[in-house]
C-alpha cells in the first residue's frame, strides 16, 4: 500500500474535524464476555483501573478536535448512560459542542436498532440538523488511541466516498471475528468479506490480513444515500460490514486507512477485548514497565468520570501481615490491609483484608476480599464480596464446580450473582 497517513496538515485537519460529526455505536452486548455484560453493555465495561471502554473513542474525539458527538445506545444502557452523564456532560452548546445520547427509541419504525447501518439510519434526522461535511462512525468497544484528524485528512486527500480504518492482524485471529479487505496499490478497497472463516492474506505477508476496525469516514450526503438505500432492502442485515461496504466497492471510491504509528509506520496499538481472555490480557499489559498503551501520556490523555475518593492506602507492616502492591495498579479509595497484591489491577474503592493474596487478577470497583483468600488469574466483577478462606484460580475444576466461569486461557470470572449476592433484584 503506497499511500501513507499524513500528519503535517495542522490547519487542514483542524478544519476537517470542526466539520465532522462523530457517531459512536455503543449498543452491543459483547456476548463473548459472558456474565461480565449481563448488566451492562460492552462499551460500559470497566477497563484500566478506573476507565470504561467507551472512554477511548470519546477521548480520541476530544484529543482530535471533534466536539460534536452522538452515542447510540441500546443493550442494557443504564450503566453506560449514567457514566456519560456523570463524566461527559461538560460540553458547551454555545460553542457547538455536545454529546448526544441516542438510545434506540423506534424513531422511524417499530424496530430497535437492527444493525450498525440501521442505527445510523434511525438517527438521520438528528444528524441532518447539524449539517456536518463528514460523519465519523466509530465502534464504541475497542481500546486504542487514534488521531481521527489524520484519518479524516487521509479520506479527503484521496477524494474518497468512504474510508475504512484497518489494522494488520494474524489470519487466525481475524477468522470469523472481523471484516477483512483486499486493497490495490493506492489503498483502494477491491474486496471486502465480513467475518470470513478463511481470511485472505496480504500479498507478500502470508498469514497476515487487513482487518476492519469498525471505524468509518463518510462524506455526509453519500452516507445518507447509502443507509436509506439499505433501509429499503428487506433482505438486508442493515450492517456496514455485511451489506453496505461490499455493495459499494465496485462503483465508488472506498479506501482503507492503515492505522499505524506516525513515527515508525509500525502497527499501532489496538485491542478488541471481545473475549474474557483478551479483556484480561489487555488490562494486564498496562502494568508492564513500558506498556504499548500509555495511560500516562499527557499529550493524549484518556478522560473519564473521576470519582471523588481518598488516596489508596496500604496498612500494616510486619512479617506475615504487610499491605503491599507490587507491579500493580491500585486506584483511589482502595485499602490494602495486611494483604499482598502482585501483578494486578485493583479498581476504585476496593478492600483487600489481611493475609489475602491477589496475583495476576482484576478486581473491578467496590469489590471486597475478606481474610485468608487466594485469588490468581481472576476477574472479579464489580461489588463482589469474596468470603473468608476462599480460593479462586488455584483449582480450576473447583472453580467450575462452584459455578464460576473458567475461560479457555485458564482465567476465572466471578460475579456477585455467582456468589448469590444479588445486586440486581427484579422480584
Amino acid at each position: 500500500m503506497s499511500i501513507q497517513p499524513q500528519s503535517d496538515h495542522g490547519r487542514f485537519v483542524s478544519r476537517l474535524t470542526r466539520d465532522t460529526l462523530a457517531l459512536i455505536l455503543a449498543g452491543g452486548r459483547g456476548s463473548r464476555l459472558y456474565e461480565l455484560t449481563d448488566w451492562r453493555a460492552k462499551p460500559g465495561v470497566y477497563f484500566g483501573g478506573k476507565l470504561r471502554i467507551i472512554d477511548f473513542p470519546l477521548s480520541n474525539c476530544i484529543n482530535s478536535g471533534i466536539r460534536r458527538i452522538g452515542v447510540a445506545t441500546q443493550y442494557k444502557a443504564h450503566s453506560l448512560i449514567r457514566h456519560l452523564v456523570n463524566g461527559w456532560s461538560s460540553f458547551q452548546l454555545a460553542h457547538r459542542e455536545f454529546i448526544d445520547i441516542l438510545p434506540a427509541s423506534q424513531r422511524v419504525s417499530d424496530d430497535w436498532y437492527l444493525g450498525t447501518a440501521d442505527a445510523v439510519f434511525q438517527n438521520l434526522d438528528i444528524i441532518r440538523t447539524h449539517q456536518p461535511g463528514y460523519v465519523l462512525i466509530l465502534a464504541g468497544d475497542h481500546v486504542y488511541k487514534m488521531d481521527y484528524g489524520v484519518f479524516l485528512a487521509f479520506h479527503a486527500e484521496n477524494e474518497a466516498d468512504m474510508t475504512v480504518a484497518c489494522v494488520e492482524m494474524p489470519v487466525e485471529e481475524a477468522a470469523n471475528q472481523f471484516g477483512v479487505m483486499t486493497v490495490d496499490e493506492q489503498g483502494r478497497v477491491v474486496e471486502f468479506n465480513e467475518k470470513p472463516a478463511n481470511p485472505a492474506s496480504i500479498p507478500g505477508k502470508e498469514g497476515v490480513c487487513l482487518a476492519s476496525m469498525g471505524n468509518y469516514v463518510f462524506n455526509t450526503e453519500f452516507l445518507y444515500e447509502q443507509v436509506i438505500k439499505d433501509a429499503d432492502m428487506p433482505d438486508s442485515d442493515h450492517d456496514f460490514g455485511k451489506n453496505i461496504i461490499p455493495s459499494i466497492i465496485d462503483s465508488y471510491r472506498v479506501f482503507a486507512y492503515p492505522f499505524r504509528k506516525e513515527e515508525t509506520h509500525a502497527q499501532a496499538y489496538w485491542r478488541d477485548v471481545g473475549t474474557l481472555d483478551a479483556y484480561w490480557e489487555a488490562n494486564m499489559e498496562l502494568i508492564s514497565v513500558l506498556p504499548q498503551l500509555d495511560l500516562y501520556d499527557e499529550q493524549w490523555p484518556i478522560f473519564t468520570h473521576q470519582l471523588q475518593t481518598p488516596p489508596a492506602k496500604f496498612v500494616f507492616d510486619y512479617y506475615g501481615k504487610r499491605g503491599e502492591a507490587i507491579e500493580s495498579m491500585v486506584s483511589g479509595g482502595c485499602i490494602i490491609s495486611g494483604a499482598s497484591v502482585r501483578r494486578s489491577l485493583i479498581f476504585s474503592n476496593c478492600r483487600v483484608h489481611s493475609h489475602s493474596t491477589i496475583v495476576d487478577s482484576l478486581l473491578l470497583p467496590e469489590c471486597e476480599v475478606m481474610e485468608h483468600c487466594k485469588i490468581r488469574g481472576a476477574i472479579i466483577d464489580r461489588g463482589a464480596i469474596i468470603p473468608e478462606v476462599t480460593e479462586i484460580g488455584v483449582d480450576l475444576n473447583a472453580d467450575r464446580a462452584r459455578g464460576f466461569r473458567v475461560t479457555e486461557g485458564g482465567h476465572t470470572l466471578v460475579t456477585p450473582d455467582m456468589l448469590n449476592q444479588n445486586l440486581h433484584v427484579i422480584r
